[in-house]
């Protein structure tokens, strides 16, 4: 999902001017930060003062923190709205296939809807899909063809560097504009739903910080290198999605290169989907949830579900919107830096839990602010 927000990069710059790009850096720290703080909930001090793995999931430090009130109150909480963005991003996948599909090949008498059905055809091997190897190597394959997509249209933008100006960047701002601009910089960076399963998988754990620190830093180098140059080409004239602005000859490539990204994208959100699905089964009844013929029915319940809402979901741009508002926040801003407060607070400077403090203040008001906006845009469709 992060390839399709990144195309929408230099449109955001196109509503946020000179503090788009400050965005871009600021959103890159604070989700740096908020990956660090939550895999630091992970880890417990023992009596030598030796760091020890002592939970595995989200679900498991989200029960910690609501142990008075509830074994169980935080891991139903975070397992539910984690499962509820990640079968909406699997949906976003197999809409942005349909549409992808539909404008690649118009000249072919089929609806967008009818494409997606295709798409979803081409992701039933997702079924039998049982380790995290697979999913790296599939996720391996999607980077390739999103750098692919990044360096045609930068490639594309520098031959047109002799219309580029600065005078296109806009001084003045719309509230509403900005704040879908704020909504497009800060998820196109959001990973913290994948980071204490990946860190628990790492051969090598404590290089953990190290590696999310330049991973950050370098997406934040190419993130602005491609809004920057994409925004100068087309000013404004810069579309949503950045290659609609492409001549149709490589507008063409870069779709069907999109279309394998997202193809490629969705067994990762899937996979995690039903691994929560899977451990919560397991605790409730004690059986072995890793029965064949549980895992095939629950992956295929998955997979028809995500196709039912893709067919049959109305405006579901605006409803994806509405709750990534409240999930992509939830999980990015909100309970990293609450349960970093709660599990830490004695262990923490003054300047941590400021810090804490001002993250959860911003996620909070990022999240009402495009919940208002996506019931707002709701309203008006429905009139």
């Amino acid at each position: 999902l992060q390839g399709i927000f990144v195309l929408g990069l230099p449109y955001a710059l196109l509503h946020s001017g000179y503090s788009g790009l400050l965005l871009i850096v600021l959103a890159a720290a604070l989700c740096c930060y908020t990956g660090k703080i939550l895999i630091a909930c992970l880890y417990e001090e023992n009596e030598d003062g030796q760091l020890i793995r002592v939970r595995d999931t989200y679900e498991d430090i989200a029960n910690a923190c609501c142990t008075k009130l509830s074994p169980s109150l935080g891991g139903i909480v975070v397992n539910v709205t984690q499962v509820v963005e990640l079968i909406m991003t699997c949906i976003l996948y197999l809409v942005v296939s349909g549409n992808l599909l539909s404008h690649s090949l118009p000249y072919v008498p089929v609806t967008e809807k009818t494409w997606s059905v295709i798409a979803f055809v081409t992701l039933l091997p997702c079924i039998f899909i049982r380790t995290l190897k697979i999913v790296s190597k599939l996720s391996q394959l999607c980077s390739l063809v999103h750098f692919v997509i990044i360096f045609v249209v930068i490639t594309y933008c520098l031959t047109q560097m002799h219309q580029w100006s600065w005078a296109k960047f806009r001084l003045s701002l719309e509230f509403e504009d900005f704040l879908v601009s704020v909504g497009v910089i800060i998820f196109s960076y959001t990973s913290q739903i994948f980071l204490p399963t990946l860190e628990g998988n790492m051969k090598n754990p404590g290089q953990f910080r190290c590696m999310l620190n330049w991973t950050h830093f370098f997406a934040c180098i190419l993130k602005t290198t491609f809004a920057l140059t994409a925004f100068l080409t087309w000013g404004e004239k810069t579309k949503e999605v950045v290659t609609d602005n492409l001549p149709s000859f490589l507008e063409t490539l870069v779709n069907i290169c999109l279309l394998t990204k997202a193809l490629l994208s969705y067994p990762l959100p899937f996979f995690a989907a039903t691994e929560i699905v899977y451990s919560c089964i397991s605790k409730d009844n004690h059986c072995n949830y890793r029965s064949p013929l549980l895992a095939l029915t629950v992956r295929g319940s998955f997979l028809l579900l995500t196709l039912l809402m893709a067919m049959f979901t109305p405006h579901f741009a605006l409803l994806m919107g509405l709750s990534g508002s409240v999930t992509g926040a939830a999980m990015t801003f909100l309970l990293p830096s609450l349960f970093h407060l709660k599990l830490k607070w004695k262990k923490l400077s003054l300047l941590e839990k400021c810090a804490d403090i001002s993250v959860f203040t911003l996620g909070f008001l990022c999240s009402l602010a495009g919940i208002v906006c996506s019931i707002k845009g709701l309203l008006e469709v429905f009139g």
